[in-house]
């Protein structure tokens, strides 16, 4: 498996609570009725679609649900590289009734036959399948509707990763008959009318629409990490903490350091004597949140010393 799927490899992260949340959100959305198909679509190719479809099902996956997922771009699939699955037989297999590894084509062949389960818990992944002439005819096949119905009937949900409908219809045609659709969009890459089309066009066709995902907004490595509480504890900022870590004990405090740091700690507070007890020393309450438990003995130490070699004064001026 690819290292996409983010929900998976790094459930802790806060891109993974992101996606929990986008589930959270698509269920309480559908509290009238349960939820049985999802849609994922975009505006056009390169907008995430694909990743939102694998990392949501993964996260369902996660919740105890049975999940299937069909990757329905039969012009351009590429669920199979992400879960490191066979790229056919699929979806176009079935819905045609051609399999190059048959000998006889049988209409009638069981749809589990297309189905492969991957590494993943509650997860099976249902490939695009070989490249047909004619993707848009297959889809309003009464085998389409069929083969929903089966689905349904082996699993909690069906997530379909669809076509960008700027391109082609085949999404258009798959909302009619899927419970609702999610939109993905991306940061400075949709256009507001490319968006509106789309929405007008799946509604012409009686299909629902859950909401539209924003996907690829930048966001700084600060705010990341400071975006939820999970975001501590993951690996890459426990190595960056180490590598600071080591950095600083090779060349000690420089004097600029120690300064800066007493002065934020002064402006943190409203008073200065809080922060210091009877004996002269800074209180540990005084480092605020944003220091490690286990930093606090080694900077206190170090704020300590710098306390007592520059005799530091109070508001009254007194040493």
């Amino acid at each position: 498996m690819k290292k996409e799927l983010i929900a998976h490899r790094d459930p802790k992260s806060p891109i993974s609570e992101i996606f929990r949340t986008l589930r959270t959100n698509i269920q309480f959305m559908n509290t009238s009725k349960k939820l049985k198909t999802l849609l994922i679509t975009s505006t056009s190719p390169g907008e995430g679609k694909s990743w939102i479809s694998s990392n949501l099902a993964v996260t369902f996956a996660q919740a105890g649900k049975r999940v299937i997922l069909v990757d329905a771009d039969m012009r351009k699939g590429r669920q199979y590289t992400i879960f490191g699955a066979l790229p056919k037989p699929g979806l176009s297999n079935y819905l045609s009734g051609y399999d190059e590894y048959e000998e006889d084509d049988d209409d009638e062949k069981d749809v589990a036959q297309y189905i492969q389960k991957t590494k993943i818990n509650n997860l099976c992944l249902m490939s695009a399948g070989n490249i047909p002439p004619n993707p848009s005819e297959l889809l309003i096949s009464p085998k389409m509707i069929k083969l929903i119905d089966e689905l349904k009937e082996l699993s909690d949900i069906v997530i379909i990763d669809g076509t960008p409908c700027e391109l082609v219809t085949d999404a258009v045609i798959l909302s009619r008959i899927v419970d609702t659709t999610v939109i993905v969009t991306a940061h400075e890459t949709t256009k507001r009318e490319s968006l509106q089309r789309i929405i007008t066009s799946i509604k012409n066709v009686n299909g629902n629409i859950a909401g539209v995902v924003f996907n690829k907004v930048p966001m700084s490595s600060k705010k990341y990490k400071k975006s939820y509480y999970y975001g501590h504890n993951s690996k890459q900022e426990e190595a960056n903490r180490k590598a600071r870590r080591k950095k600083r004990d090779k060349r000690g405090w420089s004097r600029k350091e120690m300064e800066d740091r007493v002065s934020q700690i002064y402006m943190e507070q409203n008073k200065e004597d809080d922060l210091i007890d009877d004996e002269g020393f800074v209180e540990e309450d005084a480092l605020g949140f944003d220091i490690k438990y286990d930093e606090q003995d080694e900077v206190l130490n170090d704020i300590n010393k710098f306390v007592d070699n520059e005799n530091v004064k109070d508001e009254e001026g007194n040493e």
